[in-house]
C-alpha cells in the first residue's frame, strides 16, 4: 500500500503537478485496497500523463469478480458497503473514472484534469515573515546553459561565466560532463548523463571551475525541442544553497485531511520520506534529509548513521553542504560535552559561533543554528537526524519536537535498512575474501599476483589503485601497477603518481591518509584551466583540456595506503582511491586490509627470484652457443618437458677437443628434478674436461660411469651417446662413436637408405666395470647423422608409438634437406603424431656433410 501511494506520488511531483498529489494518492490508496484486501490478489498501478490529465489505473487479477454497483443508475451504495468507499472517492474528486476488464485483470481507472496555469508555472509556497526568508549571497546568479542532443554545450550565459569562470568560447561544444566534478545528487541513482536525457529533472552535482574548484550547484533540466524538432535541454543552475530558487515546493501534510475528505489522515513517514524502497538505504537517507530541510525550511541537512559496533556515528547523507566530502566520516558517540556527547537526546544550538565545533560536521560551511534529534529503536541510538539554518536563532525546542516526531517514524524503517545493508556487506565481503583467497593462491608470479590484486579492488572496493613494490630494505618504492575503473584514465592517472614521491613505506598495519595524489590532482586542474585561456578553439587542445580535468576529478577524492608486510618488512604498498570528493567506508577499508594480508607478495617476489635462481642453473646445463665446425652443417633442437623449465633430463653438447677434432654427446639422465639436473651438470663437464685430456670415446665413458656411480645415493643412470668428429680436406668427416644404452644414431645416405650407425653398448651408472668400445664411420657428402633422445622415439598416441621405424621412415624422406631442416621436419612429425603435450624431454641433434658446391 505504501509502495504505491509513494510511487504515485513521486511520478506526479516528478511531471510537476505536485497540487494534485493527494487527490491522487487518497483515490489510489482506496483502490488498491479494493484490489489486495476485496479481490485478494496483487495491484498492478499505472501513472498516465496525457494532454488533458493524469490517469491512474488499479488493476487486479479476479476479473471475474465485478465491481459492486447497485441498479442502472450506476447506485454505490453506501459508504460502508463493501468495494463502495473507493468508487465513492472516486466518483467524488476524480473528473472520470471508470472500469475496464480483460482475460487476465480487471482495471479501475480515473483521471484528474490538469490545472488552468500559465505553462512553466510553479505551485505557489507557504508565505513567510522576512526573518524566515532564504538568505542569498549578493545576487543571486542563475547560469543558463543549453545542452544538445549529443551532450554538448551549446550556450553558456554570463551568470555562468560569472558562476564557474569560463568564458562562453571556451566551453562551447565541450559535453557538459568534462566539467562535471561528482556525477549526480549524493545517494541517488540518477547520473548527469542520464538526467539530461530526462524530460524534467532536478538535482545536484559539482561543476569544476576555472580555478580548478568544485562549486556545488542546484541544477533544475527542461528537455524543449525548437521548431525543426531537434531536442535539446535547459539546465538552470544556482549554486546548492541558493535551491529555493529553482526547487519545487513539497506541498506540507495537512494533520486531519488528505485530499479535502474528513477523517482519512495521511502517514508523516510517508510524506516526509517519499518512495525509495526500505532496502535502498542511501536512497532512503537521501530522500530523509532533503525532507528535513524542506519540513523546517533550513538550509541544510545532514543525518549519522550508528556504525556496526555502535560506538561511532558515520555521516551517511547530507544536503545544503558546500560539499559531500565528509560522508562516511565517523566520530564518537559519545565525545564530551557539547559535541556528539548530546547525540542521544534532542539539542538546539541558537548560535554555534558561540560554542564552536558543537557539531564538528558545520565547521567551515557558514551554518549558525542547528536542531539536532536522535533516532532510537528499543532504546538504542542507530542514529542523529539534524537541520542548520545560516541565521543564528532559527529553531526552537517546537521545531525539535516536530523533527523529533518525523525522526521516530522513520527511525525503524532506517534501522532496518541498515542492517540488511550490513548483513549483504558481509556476506559479500565473506564472498569477495574467498574469490580473493582462491585467485592469489593460484599463482606464486609476482607480476600476475600485482595485477589479480589490482583488478580484484577495482572498482570492488576502490575507484582506482597502484601497487608499489619494493625490491630490498635499501630502494625506494617502485610504482608497479595502475589500473582504473575506467580504462581511458589509466594513462593519466599513471603520468599524475610518476611525478609526485611515492607514499612512505611504514610498516603500521591499517590504512592510512595519502593526500598527494588529490592535491596534485587540484593543482593539474588548475594549471590546465589557466592554460585553456584562449585555446578552445583548438581541438586538440581542447581534448587535452578534458582529459587532465577528468584524470584530475578522477583522482580527486580520498586516497588511502595500505602496506604489504613480510617478516616485519614493508614490501609493497597498495594505494586505493576514490573520485573527487568521495570517501571511503570503513568497512571497505577494513576489507581492503584483510586482502592486503592475503596478498602473499612476499611469497610471489621469493618464488619469482628462486624461479629466476633456476632457470639460471638450468640454463648453465646446456652449452651457451654451438661452435663452427668446418664442412659441417649441425644444428640442435631441444624441448624440455614441463612447465617452467628450461632443461630437463635430457643434455646435449658439442665442443672443441683440439685443432681439427669435436666432441659431441647427446644424453638423458634417468629421472628428473634436481637430482638428475646433477647427474646432467656432471656429465657435461666431465665429458668436455676427460676429451680434452686426450682420453678416447670409451676412457671417457668409463671414466664418467665411476663419478656417478661415486655419486652414491644420488647417483642416476645415464644412456649416453658420445663421440668424436674429424672433418676431412676431402669434403668428407670421420666419426667415432660409442652408444652406451641411447638410441642408436641414423645414417641416411644420399640415396634415401637409412641405417644404424653404431651398435647398442651398456649405459652408464649401473655397473662398475665397464668394456666399451667405439665404432668408427665415414660421412660422405649429402650425409646425414641423426641422433635424437627417447622422448622422440617414444612418443605416443593412445597405443601406437613412432618407434625407431617410424624415426627412419621420417628420415628417409630429408634426402638433400640441409641439417637445419631435417631436425625441424623430424620435430614437426612428432608434434603431428600424437595431439596431446609432450610428456618427456626431447633433444635431437643433426649433422650433415654438406656436397660440394658446383661452378
Amino acid at each position: 500500500m505504501a509502495t504505491a501511494r509513494a510511487f504515485v506520488r513521486d511520478t506526479l511531483q516528478g511531471w510537476g503537478h505536485s497540487e494534485l498529489v493527494d487527490d491522487a494518492v487518497v483515490l489510489t490508496s482506496e483502490l488498491v485496497t479494493n484490489a489486495v484486501v476485496h479481490a485478494g490478489t496483487q495491484a498492478d498501478v499505472l501513472c498516465l500523463l496525457t494532454e488533458d490529465g493524469i490517469r491512474v489505473e488499479v488493476g487486479d487479477r479476479y476479473p471475474e469478480r465485478e465491481v459492486p454497483l447497485q441498479g442502472t443508475g450506476m447506485s454505490l451504495g453506501g459508504p460502508d458497503r463493501e468495494g463502495g468507499r473507493g468508487l465513492l472517492l472516486c466518483a467524488a474528486l476524480a473528473s472520470k473514472w471508470g472500469v475496464e476488464y480483460s482475460p487476465t485483470q480487471k482495471h479501475v481507472w480515473f483521471q484528474l484534469d490538469l490545472p488552468q496555469r500559465p505553462v512553466g508555472t510553479r505551485v505557489a509556497g507557504p508565505v513567510l515573515p522576512d526573518a524566515l526568508l532564504p538568505l542569498a549571497d549578493g545576487r543571486i546568479r542563475v547560469a543558463v546553459v543549453q545542452i544538445d542532443r549529443t551532450g554538448a554545450i551549446a550556450s553558456w550565459s554570463e551568470d555562468a561565466e560569472d558562476l564557474f569562470g569560463y568564458a562562453a568560447e571556451q566551453v562551447t561544444g565541450k559535453p557538459l560532463t568534462d566539467l562535471t566534478a561528482w556525477p549526480q545528487t549524493p545517494g541517488i541513482g540518477t547520473g548527469i548523463a542520464e538526467a539530461l536525457q530526462m524530460s524534467r529533472w532536478e538535482g545536484s552535482y559539482g561543476i569544476r571551475g576555472e580555478d580548478g574548484r568544485v562549486v556545488p550547484v542546484y541544477a533544475s533540466h527542461l528537455r524543449v525541442r525548437d521548431s525543426e524538432g531537434e531536442p535539446s535541454t535547459v539546465c538552470l543552475l544556482v549554486r546548492e544553497f541558493e535551491r529555493a530558487v529553482l526547487q519545487t515546493p513539497q506541498r506540507q501534510p495537512s494533520a486531519d485531511t488528505v485530499g479535502g475528505v474528513e477523517g482519512r489522515t495521511t502517514d508523516p513517514f510517508e510524506v516526509f520520506i517519499g518512495s525509495p524502497a526500505p532496502e535502498d538505504l542511501d536512497g532512503l537517507l537521501q530522500r530523509t534529509v532533503e525532507r528535513a530541510r524542506d519540513m523546517l525550511d533550513a538550509d541544510s541537512a545532514f543525518l549519522l548513521l550508528a556504525t556496526d559496533d555502535e560506538t561511532e556515528l558515520e555521516v551517511r547523507a547530507t544536503t545544503g553542504l558546500p560539499s559531500a566530502r565528509q560522508r562516511f566520516a565517523r566520530v564518537p558517540v559519545e565525545a564530551g560535552t557539547g559535541r556528539y556527547g548530546s547525540a542521544r537526546m534532542p539539542a538546539v544550538h541558537e548560535d554555534l559561533t558561540a560554542v564552536p565545533g558543537a557539531v564538528p560536521l558545520l565547521d567551515g560551511t557558514g551554518m549558525r543554528s542547528v536542531v539536532t534529534v536522535p533516532l532510537k529503536v528499543e532504546g538504542r541510538l542507530t542514529g542523529s537526524l539534524g537541520v542548520a539554518a545560516e541565521a543564528a536563532g532559527r529553531y526552537t525546542n517546537e521545531e525539535a519536537l516536530r523533527l523529533q516526531f518525523a525522526a521516530d517514524r522513520i527511525a525503524l524503517a532506517v534501522e532496518s535498512a541498515r542492517l540488511g545493508e550490513l548483513e549483504r556487506l558481509r556476506r559479500g565481503s565473506l564472498s569477495f575474501l574467498v574469490e580473493a583467497s582462491d585467485l592469489l593462491a593460484g599463482t606464486l608470479d609476482r607480476d600476475q599476483t600485482l595485477a589479480l590484486m589490482a583488478q580484484m579492488t577495482v572498482p570492488t572496493l576502490a575507484a582506482w589503485c597502484a601497487v608499489y613494490t619494493i625490491a630490498d630494505p635499501a630502494s625506494d618504492p617502485y610504482l608497479s601497477y595502475v589500473l582504473h575503473e575506467d580504462e581511458e584514465r589509466i594513462d593519466g592517472l599513471k603520468a599524475l603518481l610518476s611525478r609526485i614521491s611515492p607514499p612512505d613505506p611504514v610498516p603500521t598495519p591499517g590504512a592510512r591518509i595519502w593526500n598527494a595524489p588529490s592535491e596534485a590532482a587540484h593543482q593539474a586542474a588548475l594549471r590546465t584551466s589557466m592554460r585553456s585561456l584562449g585555446l578552445a578553439s583548438s581541438p586538440h587542445i581542447g581534448s587535452g583540456i578534458g582529459t587532465t580535468l577528468a584524470t584530475a576529478a578522477a583522482v580527486g577524492g580520498e586516497t588511502v595506503v595500505l602496506p604489504l608486510v613480510a617478516r616485519n618488512r614493508v614490501i609493497g604498498m597498495l594505494t586505493l582511491g576514490k573520485p573527487t570528493d568521495d570517501h571511503f567506508r570503513q568497512e571497505i577499508l577494513e576489507l581492503a586490509e584483510d586482502l592486503s594480508r592475503r596478498a602473499a607478495l612476499d611469497n610471489a617476489r621469493l618464488y619469482s627470484e628462486r624461479m629466476a635462481i633456476s632457470q639460471s642453473l638450468q640454463r648453465s646445463l646446456l652449452p651457451p652457443e654451438l661452435p663452427i665446425v668446418p664442412n659441417v652443417e649441425v644444428e640442435v633442437i631441444y624441448r624440455a618437458a614441463g612447465e617452467g623449465n628450461e632443461v630437463g633430463g635430457d643434455f646435449y653438447d658439442l665442443f672443441p677437443i683440439r685443432d681439427g677434432a669435436y666432441g659431441f654427446a647427446i644424453g638423458d639422465v634417468c629421472g628428473t628434478g634436481p637430482q638428475a639436473a646433477a647427474v646432467t651438470g656432471l656429465a657435461r663437464h666431465a665429458l668436455r674436461l676427460l676429451a680434452r685430456e686426450g682420453f678416447g670415446g670409451p676412457a671417457v665413458l668409463e671414466r664418467l660411469n665411476a663419478a656417478i656411480l661415486d655419486e652414491g645415493e644420488r647417483s642416476r643412470f645415464l644412456t649416453l651417446l658420445y663421440g668424436e668428429l674429424w672433418p676431412q680436406e676431402d669434403g668428407s668427416s670421420i666419426l667415432k662413436i660409442v652408444c652406451a644404452g641411447h638410441p642408436l644414431p641414423l645414417r641416411l645416405r644420399q640415396d634415401g637408405t637409412v641405417t644404424p650407425a653404431a651398435e647398442p653398448q651398456p649405459l652408464l651408472g649401473v655397473m662398475e666395470d665397464l668394456e666399451l668400445y667405439e665404432e668408427t664411420i665415414t660421412l660422405e657428402p649429402g650425409d646425414v647423422l641423426l641422433c635424437v633422445t627417447d622422448g622422440i622415439t617414444e612418443r605416443r598416441e593412445g597405443t601406437r608409438m613412432l618407434g625407431d621405424d617410424g624415426l627412419a621412415d621420417v628420415l628417409a624422406g630429408c634426402t638433400g634437406l640441409t641439417a637445419g631442416a631435417v631436425a625441424a621436419r623430424v620435430l614437426r612429425a612428432v608434434e603431428r603424431f600424437a595431439a596431446e603435450p609432450a610428456s618427456d624431454d626431447m633433444a635431437i641433434l643433426a649433422m650433415r656433410v654438406p656436397e660440394p658446391m658446383k661452378h
